[in-house]
């Protein structure tokens, strides 16, 4: 099945607006407030379709999303990365001729725009020297390197893996689909997601580069992994499995993971279920994932090197691709994809549930929120 069918598009949209200029939209932060910056991945090329990488902000009292502009002609940015000194955008060009677009953050200006070389790229990641940036290339199969410049523009790729392999599920595991890369949290190995070889890759990067293949880990044939997420201690991972809704804590030790409690994310029910998104909070204490089909989010607790489950909270919207934290820890969003809504959720710091915070945000096909490191 092809990946757009399968995430809902029903046609082209809009054609494309000038590259890298920032339009102000009409809701605007109120004056006085304090805020904090964010950015909302998108696509573009659908019916209703975004104009390009959304641009916002949220009351930090109060977790109030606002919207206050777009940077426009970026094609289905439906990943967007900030560089770690918050000066540099980076954003997935989810496309069969796949690329990464390069933007300029304090002005909205596109630096450049890289192909990769794999198609449909679906998610990046930026190494700890700030020198590389790798992608997971989604119909391809594909990891891609490719350096990034002193002004923040982006170099041809030094280097491009396949992944080999394939699953039971007709539709979405007849060859190999990487769906993120993520470095661990020392740094040293990268883990690559790939949902339809039913497998996590992991590799190490050499200061050219270049791609070395340190282990693979199995998962359960038709699990589907998706993502996967770091506890801080770098001793445990979790992987969110799309295809049988269940969540896999794996031990993790020098580039390898050995899977070993599942659980299920959300109850049975008549409507199919597909986690999306999972982290770990800062603290270590609680693992969020995203339900989409059950539409909520399961918040569960760490108990050493297992997981239980502390609630499911219906998420406000439809099909929530995306969910993720402040750098505060005080608030969770969700882009809810099939809904055209962003929702907001205070955080327990004690026990990490969740309650809904203010209005939710109506903006095009969201999905993915990145708030700023730096405010």
């Amino acid at each position: 099945m092809d990946r757009r069918r399968f995430l809902g598009a029903v046609g082209v949209g809009a054609g494309l607006l000038m590259t890298g200029e920032i339009a102000e939209a009409q809701e605007t932060a109120a004056p006085g407030k304090a805020t904090r910056k964010v950015y909302f991945g998108a696509y573009t090329t659908w019916s209703g379709g975004a104009q390009g990488i959304g641009i916002g902000a949220y009351d930090s009292a109060t977790g109030q999303l606002t919207t206050t502009g777009v940077i426009k002609g970026v094609t289905n940015p439906s990943w967007v990365e900030e560089s770690r000194d918050g000066r540099f955008l980076y954003a997935v060009n989810e496309t069969s001729d796949g690329a990464v677009t390069a933007i300029n953050a304090a002005t909205g200006k596109v630096i450049n725009k890289q192909p990769t070389g794999g198609a449909d790229p679906c998610h990046l990641a930026i190494d700890p020297s700030g020198k590389f940036l790798v992608t997971a290339d989604y119909s391809s199969g594909s990891v891609t390197v490719l350096p990034i410049r002193p002004d923040g523009g982006l170099g041809a790729r030094t280097h491009l893996v396949k992944h080999k392999g394939s699953g039971p599920d007709p539709d979405r595991q007849k060859t190999p689909h990487a769906h993120q890369v993520v470095f661990d949290p020392q740094g040293k190995f990268i883990a690559a997601v790939d949902l339809g070889a039913d497998a996590v890759f992991t590799y190490t990067l050499s200061p050219e580069g270049k791609l070395t293949p340190v282990n693979t880990a199995k998962l359960k044939p038709g699990a589907g992994p998706r993502h996967i997420a770091f506890h801080p201690n770098g001793k445990v991972a979790y992987v969110a499995n799309e295809l049988d809704s269940t969540i896999v804590v794996c031990a993790y030790d020098n580039g390898k993971l050995t899977p070993g409690q599942v659980l299920k994310t959300a109850p049975s029910s008549p409507v199919r279920n597909y986690p999306a998104e999972v982290f770990v909070s800062p603290d270590g204490r609680f693992v969020y994932l995203s339900n989409r089909g059950h539409d909520s989010v399961a918040v569960f607790s760490v108990d050493g090197a297992t997981l239980k489950l502390v609630e499911t909270t219906p998420v406000g919207g439809k099909y929530p691709r995306h969910i993720t934290l402040d750098p505060t820890g005080r608030f969770l969003f969700a882009a809810n994809q099939n809904s055209n809504l962003v929702t907001s959720f205070a955080v327990d710091s004690a026990t990490g549930k969740l309650k809904a915070a203010g209005t939710p945000l109506k903006t095009q096909i969201p999905v993915c929120v990145t708030p700023t490191r730096l405010g």
